[in-house]
């Protein structure tokens, strides 16, 4: 089977509670059986935290699945320069993708449509709201037909 990725997307603020922790464990099993192996993070934000702690609990039971956690940071120079809203330790890779385009305004929008470009299962936590990053990627993301797109704020 095809190693495949996965990446997660959420808003900012998010209440985490049971059903949204399990909502999310069962989404990413899901990814996990369809040959998911690599977890892309953008690491800002409840939901992400959220997704990191669900892989990185299912890598530490389960290390015969030989699960990667990466983080995409969204400007090549925090490849060599602290990002204060991650730690490194945290994941088994840091890698910058190149985006469509590059910018400092939108780099983190870029970033995320190169993580869904690279990625067959995407895990949203995305609201209808028309400035929302998270809602954006969605927007991006239904787009693409070769992907797998799960939004747990409708549980689509």
């Amino acid at each position: 089977m095809e190693e495949k990725i996965c990446s997660f997307f959420g808003h900012r603020d998010v209440l985490i509670h049971d059903q949204l922790y399990e909502l999310t464990a069962t989404a990413i099993m899901r990814a996990i059986y369809i040959g998911c192996r690599t977890f892309y993070f953008g690491g800002y934000g409840d939901f992400d935290k959220l997704c990191h702690k669900i892989v990185t609990n299912i890598q530490n039971q389960t290390p015969s699945l030989h699960i990667k956690r990466i983080y995409c940071v969204s400007q090549e120079r925090y490849l060599r320069k602290p990002v204060r809203y991650f730690n490194r330790e945290d994941y088994d890779e840091v890698i910058y993708l190149i985006p469509s385009f590059e910018g400092w305004y939108k780099s983190i929008y870029f970033r995320n449509r190169a993580m869904i470009d690279k990625s067959d299962m995407i895990i949203f936590y995305a609201e209808s709201k028309a400035d929302s990053g998270a809602y954006k990627a969605y927007q991006y993301a239904k787009r693409k037909k070769d992907k797998l797109v799960v939004n747990l704020w409708k549980n689509e």
